[in-house]
Formats: C-alpha cells, structure tokens, sequence
C-alpha cells in the first residue's frame, strides 16, 4: 500500500495537515486542510504510532490553493516525473494570505497545547525590501534570503535535499533567494568535489561571499578553477574536508552586514538572520519590548546572541556606564561578535553555553534580558535560571511555536507574565514562522 485517498484536516506544527486512515494519524505535507487528496505514503513503520506521506494528486482543491512558486518544491510535479519534492517551499502552493493564517493557527494551538493559554496570535506580513523610491515591496514573498545553503549531486550539480532524506534534486533556480544570489548562477559552475555550498549575500548590497565545503582534498589548479568559475561578483571561500577555519580564495572571507545603522562582521561559518528585512524587523520589536528598561548605566544581556545584532542597540542605549553581557555558543559567531565589539568596553562578549555563563554569573543584576534561542528553545535551565535572576523585562524571540509554548509555560508556573506575543512572517513560502514576546516576572 502506497497511495491513500485522504480528506485532509487541521494544519498541525511543522507544516503539515492531518488526516486519518483507519484509525491512525497520517502527517500529510503539500496540501491544504479540507482537500481530498492521494497521498504517496514516505514513512510507514509498523511501530510507528503515526505515518508520513505527499500529496501527489488533488481531487478536491482548497479555494487558497495556487500554482507552485517553485518547481523543484512542488510535490504534485515532482512525483508525477518521477522525482520527488526539495524542501525549502513546503508552503508555496498556498495563498500569502492563507499561509499567514495558518502559521497563526499552530501558534496558538500550541500556546493552548503546551502553556495552557488561550490567544489569538496574528502573523504580521515583513516586506521582502524597499524600492528606490523608499517604499515597501512584498514581491510576493520572493527573494527574501540572503543565506542560502546547497547540497551537490553525485554529478556535480547544485542540488537541494529533499525533505527527511539523504535525497538530493538538482536544481536550476532559487527564486526564494535575494538576486544577488541567482545572479552567481551556481547551478552552472562544476562543483566536483565540494560537498556542501554556502551563500551570503549581505543585504547593504556588498559583494556576496560563496564558501565551498570540500568532500575531498583537491590542487590549487582546482579551487582556483572553482574561483574562476563563480565569477568577480563574489567572494570565495574553501573548508577543507577535514574541517577547520575557511580558506579564503579570493576576496573576503567575511561579509559586512548593518541593520538600523549598526555595522556587523560576519564570516562563512557565522549567523546571520536570512530574510532581508529580519534584521531591522526583530531589532525593533525587541526594543519595544524592553525599550523602557535601557536607561544610561542599566545592566542587560543578550543571551544566544549571535553575531550581535541585538547587543549593538543595546549597548547604545545603556551608553558607556552600562553593562552588555553578549553570549553565543558558537566559536566562529562569538569571534564575528568580539570583532565588532572590539572597542565598546561595556559589552563583554563570552562565548559558551548560555545556562553555564548564568551559572558563573549568578548574583549579577539584570535588569532586561534578550533571549533568541535556537529551535530547540532556550530549555529548562536557562529559564530556572532567569527566573533567579528576575530581570524587569524579558524580550524572547522564538523560531519553533512548540519549544516557544514549552518555555512560556515554565515561565508562566513560576508567576511570570505574557505582556504580549507578535508573529512575524519571516519565512514565506514555508511553515517557519518568528515570534518576538514580551514577558516580566510576577510582582
């Protein structure tokens, strides 16, 4: 048995409907709820309380449905050429619109799921970029990364994984990317050898940096052949098949990247947010919310910092008698932040694990926290640990709604308060979704 006729129910986390056959709960990704579909079954394990499956076939489409803004990603074109779906536009058959209202419907079930409240949560719409006359353009939720990452094919193509799978579809276009990216035109460049291809296109306009990771030791004739191949527009970088620091070919190693007036240095194996706009948008919804507590002389940290897109803004409001804990647990990302931080000496840059570096620092006065965990979310510790410290405000901003509800909920149990919760539709064409929350400790 591989293909189920299936009426599709509610959107669930992680970007899938769920439908029902015979009992057991199938996750089905490319559909839209109330559609009645065939679905191509992709994981049936017998002990499996639940199974996986595509839409390959729609006999009864949503109104919210549309054609596929990218081919590669559309599952109902890959499997009827016998290939299958990449991952990267598990959304892009669906309506701006509808997918924004869909994003808000899992936030708020898993707040109600998880953290026991009941909120409406919207999904704000972030412009893909301004155009030369200043206004704003949502370019229909196109070329908004300026990061993108590629695998390669066993012929040497640029490829992309496709979802849960070691499998890898060629691919002859990115429209999700910034053209900054498209115009490198990587899908034509020989890539024998590389395993893996980075792309950062900085959104101030500078030269994009191209940093191929190696699946063998290859001659100089070779990687400046790969150099060449890529073109003047970028920069390139190599790490070697056994790992360590990039190799820069030509160019920077590092791209300079500014939001809201702030410069940053940010090398290949950096973080950076990837949607062009994501920058200024969460900057200033975290000042919203902890705006009122960066006095002259105030005491704050930013915890899973980053690059520092955070600690800048907060370092110029508490001015040079206040004091900026910057925290990140990458080693590349922390030296990217002791780079631009360099001569700011109220900010001390630490790189390690947040909940260690608050266990050092027990006692130290907080008075605002920026907390940006990864997907996983910030965990059990670090909010015991937050709660210990009792800062007057805490801006957290979270990637996944289901370690998002988790964290709330615990923050919730010890007396704290949800002041407010934004969504912001950082990720278009995807389930992905940011939020950005106010939350202060009980009186």
């Amino acid at each position: 048995m591989n293909d189920l006729e299936l009426r599709l129910g509610p959107i669930a986390h992680g970007g899938h409907t769920v439908a029902r056959h015979e009992g057991r709960v199938v996750f089905v990704r490319h559909g839209l709820p109330g559609e009645l579909v065939r679905v191509r079954l992709t994981d049936t394990e017998p002990e499996r309380r639940f199974w996986r499956g595509d839409v390959v076939e729609v006999l009864e489409g949503s109104p919210e449905r549309r054609p596929h803004v990218w081919a590669p990603a559309d599952s109902l074109a890959a499997y009827a050429k016998g290939s299958v779906p990449v991952g990267g536009a598990e959304f892009g058959h669906i309506s701006l619109a509808e997918q924004r209202r869909l994003k808000a419907a899992v936030v708020s079930e898993q707040l109600s799921r998880i953290a026991h409240i009941t909120l409406d949560v919207e999904v704000e719409e972030v412009p893909t970029q301004r155009t030369a006359d200043g206004a704003v353009s949502p370019r229909d939720g196109l070329h908004w990364r300026t990061r993108c990452s590629f695998a390669v094919d066993a012929g040497g193509r640029l490829a992309m994984h496709a979802h849960r799978s070691d499998t890898v579809v060629p691919i002859r276009d990115m429209p999700l990317a910034v053209e900054e990216i498209e115009r490198l035109g990587l899908w034509d460049v020989d890539l024998a050898g590389v395993e893996r291809v980075e792309v950062a296109a900085p959104a101030s306009g500078e030269t994009p940096l191209v940093v191929f990771t190696l699946a063998e030791d290859l001659g100089s004739a070779r990687l400046s052949a790969l150099a060449e191949a890529v073109g003047d527009a970028a920069s390139v970088s190599v790490v070697s098949a056994n790992g360590g620091a990039p190799l820069t070919l030509r160019g920077r190693g590092s791209v300079a990247e500014q939001a809201d007036g702030y410069h940053y240095t940010v090398t290949g194996e950096g973080f950076w947010q990837i949607h062009r706009r994501a920058p200024e948008t969460l900057m200033a919804a975290v000042l919203d919310a902890v705006g009122p507590e960066l006095v002259e002389g105030a005491a704050v940290a930013d915890l899973y910092a980053g690059a520092g897109l955070f600690t800048a803004p907060l370092a110029a409001r508490v001015g040079a008698s206040g004091s900026v804990l910057s925290v990140e647990g990458s080693p590349g990302t922390s030296r990217d932040a002791r780079r631009t931080f360099k001569r700011q000496r109220q900010v001390d840059v630490v790189q390690g694990r947040v909940e260690r570096v608050l266990r050092q620092r027990a006692g130290q006065r907080l008075d605002a926290v920026v907390l940006d965990p990864p997907r996983a979310g910030a965990g059990r510790e670090v909010v015991r640990q937050l709660v210990a410290a009792a800062p007057r405000a805490v801006a957290y901003v979270a990637c996944d709604p289901a370690s998002f509800a988790r964290d709330l909920g615990w923050l919730l149990e010890a007396g704290w308060s949800l002041e407010w919760v934004r969504g912001l539709d950082l990720y278009p064409q995807t389930h992905h979704v940011e939020m950005v929350a106010l939350l202060k400790p009980g009186s």
